[in-house]
């Protein structure tokens, strides 16, 4: 994987590219948000004492990933699953405590608190799956426009001989 035309490769575009390109549906997708932020969250209770900052700076990247591992026919899912992950991985890290009504104000305190990690890993996840998009229209445009020049203009050739019609009998009104 040479840089194209001898133009040299810088050590971050090739350590990027060595990196895994695996492309996941919309559903395996937000299974990787979903697991990935479930196990960042219990890890940061067991080693960062539950830390929001931790937990938040850990979501940017799996935002990022996901966005680029989903594959294009579902590029739409990728904001979508990661704000579920997000909701999902908080769980362990809000710290709720007295059953479920606890745990669930806990969990829904915490997403009103961290709202700010949530929305930019969201908009981490939408601005990568936007240009990833926008990126596939062109490809597709040009490969459009690259076939439809490289195609035989139908007009160019010769005309058919006009064919002799038989002659027909003058149609009935309910024909017309």
């Amino acid at each position: 994987m040479g840089a194209p035309a001898g133009r040299p490769v810088s050590p971050a575009a090739g350590a990027l590219r060595r990196l895994p390109n695996p492309r996941l549906t919309g559903i395996g997708a937000g299974l990787f948000a979903a697991a990935a932020m479930f196990l960042i969250g219990c890890l940061d209770r067991l080693l960062f004492d539950e830390s929001p900052v931790v937990f938040g700076l850990l979501f940017l990247p799996v935002s990022a990933l996901t966005a680029f591992w989903v594959r294009p026919a579902d590029l739409v899912t990728a904001p979508i699953s990661v704000p579920i992950a997000f909701a999902l991985g908080i769980v362990p890290v809000s710290g709720g405590t007295g059953g479920l009504g606890g745990q669930t104000m806990a969990v829904v305190t915490a997403l009103a608190v961290h709202a700010g990690w949530l929305y930019g890993g969201t908009l981490v996840a939408g601005v990568i799956a936007s240009v990833r998009k926008v990126r596939l229209m062109r490809a597709r445009q040009r490969r459009m426009m690259l076939a439809a020049r490289t195609a035989r203009p139908a007009a160019a050739g010769p005309s058919p001989a006009p064919r002799a019609t038989a002659a027909r009998a003058p149609r009935r009104p309910s024909q017309r």
